[in-house]
């Protein structure tokens, strides 16, 4: 059978729009597949009483640490110790040639010996003068002139007293002693080396036990630092800890025992003392160490970690869990670090849920699939130093410090 052509296009917009018609009353065409979601790891903003630090360079130095040298001069011609010896207050060092001083000691008292002879010839003078002025054989005056006299040789006698006890010190100080318990420096000077006076340094001596740790601060740290130990003086003391150079925190705590009367000029820091016990001899003058104290501390802190803080233009921010499961960028304004912390002053509160790890590419408004962690599976910790005396994550492993963070899980 032949159909026209007329007819044959007829029949095809029929059928198109049939199958319009159809459609329409049917379902909707499938919607286009959706992106999948980013997985990230999660955790609920921390919030707790956050303990502070600072941390200063420091050096340590000797509690004491004299100069010896001789009050007298002359050539060493003993010596009893070696450079670097352990002596004890008292202990005899060197010994300087004495035969000049043993000479002088014997010129005073010969000098001395001559003068309380003419005291005493003086006094007897005197005695007959007087006896004669009673039979009127003699002027007063003479009386009076033999009296004056007594009392000259009788200050020459003092005199010559005082020079005897000089030569005898002198001839004591040839002979130098320790004056105080401690150790030795190596700048000990040889046998034969000639000293002055005042002058020559024969060894150094220091106290290792206790020890120094001696810092500086800032004006505004040492303002902080006064206001939080009169606060928390009788509560919560200030605890000094020192880290040496190889990265151990030493096992025992200091106390600051000294403040300097004023800022430098040229830097405007306070020097400050620290002492700690030394009674093993790890320490030494001269070590350097980083000081940290600890004791203040901020009630109900907000805390982030530091890895989930970004920066863009100068501002932070940190990536939130919105209420439809969408990442959230939120400004925060940061405080002091502490560990792996932040402290937030604004931007998020204790309810919001943040990302930690997942980061990479996020965007604000991103569908988000999140698992959430505790902060010990992510080790994050207060401590700003890992060591065996403390706690190493905030998910409270084993301590042996009792001061070590609590368990931020709990």
């Amino acid at each position: 059978m032949f159909f026209s052509k007329k007819k044959i296009i007829s029949t095809a917009i029929i059928l198109a729009f049939s199958a319009t018609i159809f459609t329409g009353c049917g379902e909707q065409p499938q919607q286009q597949a959706q992106a999948p979601k980013q997985q990230v790891k999660v955790m609920k903003v921390v919030q707790r009483d956050a303990p502070l630090s600072s941390e200063y360079a420091g050096q340590l130095v000797g509690t004491d640490e004299i100069k010896v040298q001789s009050k007298i001069s002359g050539n060493v011609v003993e010596k009893h110790v070696i450079g670097g010896q352990f002596v004890e207050a008292g202990q005899l060092l060197f010994k300087i040639d004495d035969r000049q001083y043993q000479s002088q000691v014997m010129a005073a008292r010969a000098t001395l010996a001559e003068a309380e002879v003419n005291y005493q010839n003086a006094q007897i003078d005197l005695q007959r003068n007087e006896m004669l002025l009673k039979e009127n054989a003699i002027a007063e005056q003479t009386v009076t002139t033999q009296a004056a006299l007594v009392k000259a040789r009788e200050a020459a006698c003092a005199a010559a007293a005082a020079q005897v006890q000089l030569a005898m010190e002198n001839l004591a100080d040839t002979e130098i002693y320790a004056p105080m318990s401690g150790q030795l420096g190596v700048d000990d000077v040889a046998v034969g080396t000639f000293v002055g006076a005042g002058t020559t340094t024969l060894v150094t001596i220091g106290s290792l036990d206790p020890i120094f740790a001696q810092f500086s601060i800032s004006e505004n740290e040492y303002l902080r630092f006064m206001t939080v130990q009169s606060m928390q003086a009788d509560h919560n003391p200030i605890h000094v800890t020192i880290t040496l150079s190889d990265g151990r925190e030493y096992p025992y705590e200091g106390r600051i025992v000294e403040t300097d009367r004023e800022l430098a000029n040229n830097t405007g820091s306070l020097v400050m003392k620290a002492v700690f016990p030394n009674n093993g001899g790890i320490l030494m003058p001269g070590m350097f160490a980083r000081v940290k104290m600890t004791g203040e501390t901020i009630p109900n802190a907000i805390l982030v970690p530091q890895r989930a803080v970004q920066q863009l233009l100068g501002k932070s921010f940190v990536m939130a869990v919105g209420e439809d499961g969408k990442s959230v960028a939120k400004p925060v304004e940061l405080g002091q670090q502490i560990g792996s912390y932040y402290v937030v002053t604004s931007g998020v509160t204790a309810q919001d849920t943040i990302v930690v790890e997942g980061l990479t590419n996020l965007r604000e408004g991103i569908d988000l699939a999140a698992t959430e962690v505790t902060p010990g599976e992510m080790g994050f910790t207060l401590a700003n130093v890992t060591t065996p005396y403390q706690t190493d994550t905030i998910s409270g492993a084993t301590s042996n410090n009792p001061n070590a963070p609590a368990n931020l899980n709990q």
